[in-house]
């Protein structure tokens, strides 16, 4: 009988240096250096010397290393302690540990809720224009 697990596990090593895209399923650690994007429906691990400058798109990110580019994960992006992120994230949930260096905007939307205006303060609100005033 064959046990051979559905879900494929890769991994790249911090030796390996590649400048273009990288697109892959099921999951990968990546350990290395990259020029480039990332795109996947699976899960991505970056390691402690991982750089990767390029935009990521993924399922799952658990993100460490150097990272000069913006994140979007479908679910969820884990970022772990002494990671360096200079970038924009966007997922549905966030986790960032203690000691992260992080430079960017967050969207999270859990409940994928559109924004809506914010109610106009009475301060805020128009004002009537004031008569003319006969000299």
């Amino acid at each position: 009988m064959d046990n051979m697990n559905t879900t494929s596990k890769n991994v790249l090593g911090s030796d390996v240096e590649i400048k273009g895209n990288i697109k892959f399923t099921g999951e990968l650690a990546f350990d290395g250096k990259l020029d480039g994007e990332i795109h996947t429906d699976g899960t991505l691990h970056l390691g402690d010397s991982a750089v990767v400058n390029g935009n990521i798109t993924a399922q799952s990110v658990i993100v460490r290393g150097k990272i000069n580019g913006n994140i979007t994960a479908k679910e969820k992006i884990e970022i772990k302690g002494k990671t360096e992120l200079f970038g924009d994230i966007r997922a549905t949930k966030l986790a960032i540990e203690e000691g992260v260096t992080f430079v960017g905007k967050t969207e999270v939307n859990p409940n994928k809720v559109a924004p809506t205006a914010p109610p106009l303060r009475p301060a805020d609100a128009p004002k009537p224009p004031e008569p003319l005033k006969a000299r």
